[in-house]
């Protein structure tokens, strides 16, 4: 696709409630069914994708895709760690959540975690159910597509800002075309049992893994859908009497 702003292929209304579309009904995935995903689709997602902003064009994202037979033997090689238990907890390659909670987080959190639960009748300390829908992360919820993003350990704070862009344009690349996602933090703990697998050296740090793949509309997790803060709550408008809109 030209990107010197050709005329865009549908009218100026049409298109914003397009993108709005795309971005607005992207959700996290967590079931999906077995139909293949051509590699020619991945490709273009990705060609997309890489379009994202970065700083001085430094373009930091490498991307790791398994399918068939290289995805299942990672996973069964992840599910031999995680079903140990009294395997050693693997240290995690960055700290993505905080080491101390605090409001209104911890409050977010906590409610994704007991709405997820509650669609699957999880009840509050059936351990045992917990980690075996925790543990569908390392299957990718059956996704046929598997996505690890990596990023050169010499880069700083600003590529991860950068990464964010990236995968947002990629989530919103895949919904566009019909496709679902699941960004998962959830991999990063497995960065060793990853690298070794997929042959990843050691300059290279694990960002995040993704599922990619078509929604099973069937399965009850999959009506999840978080709330949102209003933008009331999370925006200060900044401007003098004189400059404010009528």
């Amino acid at each position: 696709m030209n990107r010197f702003a050709p005329p865009p292929p549908i009218s100026p209304v049409a298109l914003r409630d397009a993108v709005d579309w795309a971005i607005v009904t992207r959700r996290s995935i967590r079931a999906f069914l077995p139909t293949p995903v051509h590699r020619e689709d991945i490709d273009a997602i990705l060609a997309v994708a890489s379009t994202a902003a970065s700083g001085v064009n430094t373009q930091p994202w490498r991307v790791h895709v398994v399918t068939g037979e290289a995805k299942q033997r990672l996973s069964a090689a992840i599910a031999r760690i995680d079903d140990d238990p009294g395997r050693v907890e693997h240290e995690e390659p960055y700290d993505y959540y905080p080491k101390e909670w605090a409001s209104p987080f911890v409050e977010r959190r906590r409610k994704v975690g007991w709405d997820l639960y509650g669609l699957l009748g999880i009840s509050k300390g059936d351990i045992e159910r917990m980690h075996a829908q925790h543990g569908r992360n390392y299957a990718f919820f059956d996704a046929p597509v598997g996505l690890f993003f990596t990023v050169d350990r010499v880069m700083q704070t600003g590529s991860f800002l950068d990464y964010g862009m990236f995968l947002q344009s990629l989530m919103v690349a895949a919904r566009a075309r019909g496709l679902d996602t699941c960004p998962q933090v959830a991999f990063t703990k497995f960065h060793r049992v990853i690298a070794a697998q997929l042959g990843i050296p050691d300059r290279e740090l694990l960002v995040c893994g993704m599922s990619l793949g078509y929604a099973d509309p069937s399965r009850i997790e999959n009506t999840l859908v978080t709330e949102r803060e209003p933008v009331h709550r999370f925006t200060t408008h900044h401007a003098d009497k004189t400059e404010t809109p009528e």
